[in-house]
């Protein structure tokens, strides 16, 4: 459950302006499995809608797949009717920190865009992530691989246009987020080592929504960027004000064109991968 998101809320939009960015570096990740890719069990962990257990379903033979918000699970679950009752994939209410597995259950763990919502302590080394890297060693297989789809502070600073609009949420969004570099460092403590991160620059996490220059104007779109939960009234109205008034004055497009400028060297999200030891 996330620590600061209305999700129950979200769930009704959330597809509208949401992509399994990066879905293609994971499968390659869990080609690298001592299990062959069409017989891997595969943990989505914090699912969400579903994207992405629908995107890898294509490629590997079972999702157990698990979110705590009920609305999230009653969309996916809604989505994947059909994979349901062929029994490749079942959802689970259940924390990520918790999980209701055994030992060494899984040949692959993924986790996309979750890891922020954890309630941490970025000043005492982020300890929430470290009880769910803890947790995803225990339920992996020895050579199990991990995919940790998230993002890097550059990413988080440059990535994204509209965050300009926003830069008091945005800060507080940067810092629920572990840099690489400590991501790093936990894997190692927790029992994996870390074998590689990729960016992929030619696409957007809200898909081609994200390009559209008044898209933060509605309500729906701002529902795809957990970072808009962060923003204060204030700060809304502040950014809302400013979108409106640069489209009327015909700056709009140069204005998101020189904040989105980095995006396509950069990209926005990194997938970083790990072997359990």
């Amino acid at each position: 459950m996330s620590s600061y998101e209305d999700y129950t809320r979200k769930s009704k939009v959330y597809d509208k302006t949401r992509e399994p960015v990066g879905i293609l570096i994971s499968v390659g990740a869990f080609a690298q499995s001592r299990t062959p890719l069409g017989e891997m069990t595969v943990l989505d962990a914090g699912c969400g809608t579903g994207n992405f257990s629908r995107a890898m379903l294509e490629h590997v033979g079972r999702i157990e797949a698990v979110d705590m918000n009920p609305g999230m699970l009653e969309v996916a679950a809604r989505k994947m009717a059909k994979s349901q009752a062929d029994g490749r994939i079942a959802f689970h209410s259940a924390g990520i920190d918790e999980l209701p597995f055994d030992d060494a259950t899984f040949d692959g763990v993924m986790i996309n865009q979750v890891l922020h919502h954890l309630p941490d302590e970025p000043a005492r080394g982020f300890p929430a992530h470290r009880r769910v890297f803890e947790e995803f060693a225990r339920v992996l297989k020895p050579g199990g691989v991990l995919v940790v789809n998230t993002c890097s502070q550059e990413q988080l600073r440059h990535g994204y246009w509209h965050y300009h609009l926003i830069p008091t949420a945005a800060d507080a969004l940067r810092n629920r987020y572990a840099p690489l570099e400590d991501l790093a460092e936990i894997f190692s403590e927790c029992g994996f080592t870390h074998a590689g991160a990729f960016a992929p620059l030619d696409a957007a996490v809200q898909g081609e929504a994200y390009f559209n220059p008044r898209g933060p104007l509605d309500e729906d779109w701002r529902d795809g960027d957990s970072v808009w939960s962060l923003v204060g009234e204030d700060e809304r109205d502040r950014a809302l004000s400013k979108l409106q008034k640069l489209d009327a004055t015909g700056e709009l497009e140069t204005y998101v064109a020189r904040n989105d400028a980095r995006r396509s060297d950069i990209g926005q999200i990194t997938v970083l991968t790990a072997l359990r030891n």
